[in-house]
């Protein structure tokens, strides 16, 4: 490394001619411009492809591509047009070199002995890195996947699930029930249930499905231990009713998983057919296969069957003894019991419609159904029984069907354990407990679980394009197939510190992480560029000096060591803004936190490692391919980036 003497005065601009510094700038700037003006682009285009997001993630990931694709644009343009420009006009006084700023030296002095070591103990370095790749196989393996990070609203949805038939004053009664049940825990701010559905046609909920909205207080009253996982379990123990079925989710998730997939939980089994009574008996036996998977809660087989029906059947042939017609019987029932519209009263500006129909102690019984008369024109007044046979059926509560299918669904809920490995041991029972479903029928793993599948398809493609994109970015950099793959390398160990971390963290693999580490590929392959170019002006300084002399390993050696360690400054901060940047974001907390912090857990960590890679393996890798290529062909190769 070459050094100043101690005595070493820094020179001032105006002891040089103004032709002198603007050339210096001049040549520092294309030096350097067209490195970082492709490293800028490698960012850019590796964040692109995620434009291509379709669903919830689109609509979620879209801005931050937006947002960060003009940051990089205006960056870019920034480096190479305008610094130059702000150099010539502001770089003046006196000229220190990096020897003597007071940060390059602290980090020298670190970096320098380290360096030194890894240079000359290259296939231990080698082997090291080597054996924390193949050492995080089992984590790659042990780490669980889901959709999207489940993100705490602030409140919880309640929703139990009756029998079909039960009644309005049943459900009324467990409604008031549980919510006062609910009402009595300390995190709980209050509560608001209903049941059956809104006067809507986008509402289709039955009477027995109840929900309750429960708001909770802000964490900081709640007391001390309980989390939200405990808090849903001490109230689900709390509110359980024989003949009930619980479910626990949120509001805004719970909405757009109905709108989405039709699926009021986390995960659903759709079953299609064409006989309800099959579709009943299978979706039956898949909840019977499902119970005792470890994770899965909230089970719950949507009731095909069980509804009660009063079924009114004419008897035709007795309509003419008594004169009456179909038409005449049929008003009768209509208006007792479905109620007629008779008019229409007006109130200053509100209008309100009169209808009549019996009273209800006359419409809950059928015998007093069955006593109903009807007015004759020869036999006076007659029972309605004389003319209709009047009984309670069963039937269908509610018929679904998608696909011009009929369908039944067994609904469950994650919580635990990630959604991948659950569905997989659910998949996996199912198709071990149900050898072959009958002709005409099949399943389908719907809800939140269907969203990872198309996205996971999507990232599929996304991800090898990128990869790609960036290895044509490279070679268009340096027009050669070694420096591209010598700044790849950097990839897998910068993929190593993000999946330790998310191992550390607890942090499954989802959309989210995918992006964290579709942005790492960008800023590790940018840092590698950087290191690659310092590198290649140390040999270039080299091929100066030695023009008439040969080359040594000793000056190889030499060569790299000045060219890793007298840039080590720039290197670090390139990383350092994007650590330090996110560091907030890193240590936040609240609604929303749940979604940033799994894209920036495996970024930051990813970059540590990936920066000692840069800092220590690139450059050990940079010395074995040169020496092999001093070795065999006597001499050392160095690329004119600025061209």
């Amino acid at each position: 490394m070459e050094t100043e003497p101690k005595n070493y005065q820094p020179r001032h601009t105006r002891d040089m001619p103004e032709g002198e510094r603007v050339r210096i700038i001049e040549a520092s700037a294309r030096r350097v411009g067209r490195a970082v003006f492709f490293s800028i682009l490698v960012t850019l285009v590796s964040f692109a492809p995620l434009l291509f997001l379709t669903g919830q993630e689109e609509k979620l990931f879209t801005p931050l591509v937006l947002t960060k694709t003009f940051v990089m644009i205006g960056s870019a343009i920034t480096a190479i047009f305008v610094v130059p420009l702000l150099m010539r006009l502001l770089m003046k006084g006196r000229l220190r070199p990096e020897s003597q700023n007071p940060l390059s030296r602290f980090f020298i002095r670190l970096y320098g002995p380290v360096i030194r070591w890894a240079l000359r103990w290259k296939k231990t370095v080698l082997a090291v890195s080597l054996l924390v790749v193949l050492g995080s196989i089992p984590v790659i393996i042990n780490i669980g996947s889901e959709f999207m990070p489940p993100l705490d609203e602030g409140s919880l949805l309640f929703m139990p699930v009756t029998l079909p038939d039960v009644s309005n004053a049943e459900a009324k009664r467990i409604l008031q029930v549980q919510d006062r049940l609910i009402k009595s825990v300390p995190e709980v701010k209050n509560v608001l249930g209903k049941a059956g559905r809104a006067n809507t046609a986008t509402d289709n909920a039955p009477i027995s499905m109840i929900e309750s909205i429960i708001l909770l207080k802000p964490r900081a009253e709640w007391r001390e231990g309980m989390t939200q996982e405990k808090l849903i379990a001490e109230l689900d123990e709390k509110v359980r009713i024989p003949g009930v079925t619980n479910g626990w989710t949120m509001p805004i998730i719970n909405r757009i998983n109905m709108l989405a997939t039709g699926i009021r939980t986390d995960v659903g089994v759709k079953v299609y057919g064409n006989n309800l009574d099959t579709l009943y008996r299978l979706s039956v036996d898949i909840e019977k296969a499902l119970k005792g998977v470890e994770g899965l809660t909230d089970l719950y087989t949507e009731r095909l069957t069980g509804g009660k029906y009063l079924d009114i059947q004419v008897k035709r042939d007795q309509l003419g003894r008594y004169g009456l017609s179909l038409d005449e019987v049929n008003q009768v029932i209509e208006t007792a019991l479905g109620g007629m519209s008779l008019t229409n009263t007006i109130e200053g500006r509100e209008r309100f419609s009169i209808n009549v129909r019996l009273a209800q102690d006359f419409r809950n019984d059928i015998s007093e159904i069955q006593r109903t008369l009807i007015q004759t024109r020869q036999a006076g007044p007659v029972p309605l029984s004389a003319v209709a046979d009047i009984k309670m059926t069963d039937g269908p509560a509610m018929i679904s069907s998608e696909n011009a299918m009929l369908r039944g669904t067994v609904l469950f809920n994650v919580r635990g354990r990630d959604m991948g490995n659950v569905v997989e041991d659910a998949r996996q029972r199912v198709a071990d407990h149900i050898k072959k479903l009958p002709k005409g029928y099949y399943l389908e793993w719907s809800g939140q679980y269907e969203n990872k599948i198309r996205a996971e398809k999507r990232l599929q493609l996304i991800i090898p394009g990128v990869l790609l994109i960036i290895c044509l970015i490279l070679y268009m950099t340096f027009h050669s197939w070694k420096e591209m793959l010598i700044v790849l390398s950097s990839m897998p160990l910068a993929l190593i510190g993000g999946v330790y971390s998310l191992y550390f963290f607890e942090v499954n693999f989802s959309v989210a992480v995918a992006v964290g580490f579709i942005a790492l590929f960008g800023v590790a392959v940018e840092t590698g560029v950087l290191m690659l170019v310092y590198l290649n002006e140390s040999i270039l300084r080299l091929n100066e000096r030695k023009k008439t002399q040969p080359i040594t390993p000793q000056d190889l050696r030499e060569s790299v060591y000045e060219g890793s360690v007298l840039r080590v400054r720039p290197k670090l901060m390139t990383v350092m803004a994007d650590m330090i940047g996110l560091m907030p974001v890193l240590m936040t907390t609240g609604v929303g936190a749940d979604v940033i912090r799994p894209i920036t857990i495996p970024f930051v960590f990813g970059l540590i490692t990936s920066t000692i890679y840069v800092l220590i393996v690139l450059p050990v890798i940079y010395l074995w391919v040169k020496e092999y290529e001093l070795k065999k062909t006597g001499r050392v190769e160095f690329l004119d980036i600025k061209e």
